[in-house]
């Protein structure tokens, strides 16, 4: 059984045909995911879906290349939306230095306040992290030391002293279908070494297909070929590595039911 921790199904690549994405899921052996949350005033949507599917979950925050346009969203907004029963995490949220689509500050003021909804609810935070290394590792530090919070890192592309700081708090890291990708060698190096029962699998899905369907739209189904790459590079079995990403979700979204 694999779950995918991070997809997107309300974007229209998925939408257009979410009983075939749903179904074909079913077929590829992925239980559960989670649709995640890019703008908080479209929460209605996410929920939606997942009170449509018994085995669609969804998150609240705000993604930092919007996160200017929603600094009038509080962390009292994000922790009174996160009750609703469907949803089991708060972001996606974090720090995107590669396209600084939102101005630097802004991110960070939206990050923090996405912690702070984190540390009261007891609710994973789902994190972004491209190309801002030093910023994140400090800020999450910075603010474990104001009381601890789960997170994990999604999509996990950074670099080994990222992780490792990451992981010293408590954090999970989430590899996605780059792991498949030929120049991803520095991202297998970490997912090789990361302990058992801190790693997830996912696709951020419609993007970053893995091989062998890079190019095309992702879908959840896919998410057995960045869970078989994976397990190659840990040199376990797919079963093991089914059961062992199956039990750390279960334990950082342990409002989802599962364990």
């Amino acid at each position: 059984m694999l779950i995918d921790s991070h997809c997107h199904l309300d974007f229209e690549a998925l939408a257009a045909d979410i009983d075939g994405v749903l179904a074909r899921a079913a077929v590829a052996g992925i239980s559960h995911m989670v649709t995640i949350s890019t703008h908080v005033e479209k929460f209605s949507t996410y929920a939606a879906l997942a009170e449509r599917f018994g085995n669609v979950w969804c998150s609240v925050g705000t993604h930092p290349h919007h996160a200017d346009e929603e600094l009038h969203i509080g962390t009292d907004d994000l922790v009174r939306l996160s009750a609703h029963p469907r949803c089991i995490a708060i972001g996606e949220a974090g720090l995107d230095y590669f396209y600084d689509n939102a101005p630097r500050q802004a991110q960070a003021t939206g990050f923090r306040r996405h912690i702070a909804a984190a540390r009261i609810t007891g609710l994973p935070l789902v994190i972004h992290s491209r190309k801002a290394d030093e910023d994140m590792a400090a800020i999450l530090e910075e603010e474990s030391g104001e009381g601890a919070f789960p997170f994990v890192l999604h999509c996990f592309t950074a670099g080994e002293e990222l992780a490792r700081r990451a992981l010293a708090l408590g954090g999970y890291l989430s590899f996605s279908g780059i792991i498949t990708f030929r120049n991803a060698e520095d991202i297998r190096a970490v997912a090789k070494w990361v302990p058992a029962d801190r790693y997830l699998v996912e696709t951020d899905a419609p993007y970053l297909a893995p091989i062998p369907h890079r190019g095309e739209s992702n879908e959840p189904s896919f998410v057995r070929h960045t869970a078989e790459k994976l397990a190659e590079v840990r040199g376990i079995s797919l079963e093991q590595l089914g059961q062992e990403t199956t039990a750390n979700f279960a334990r950082l979204f342990s409002k989802s039911g599962l364990a």
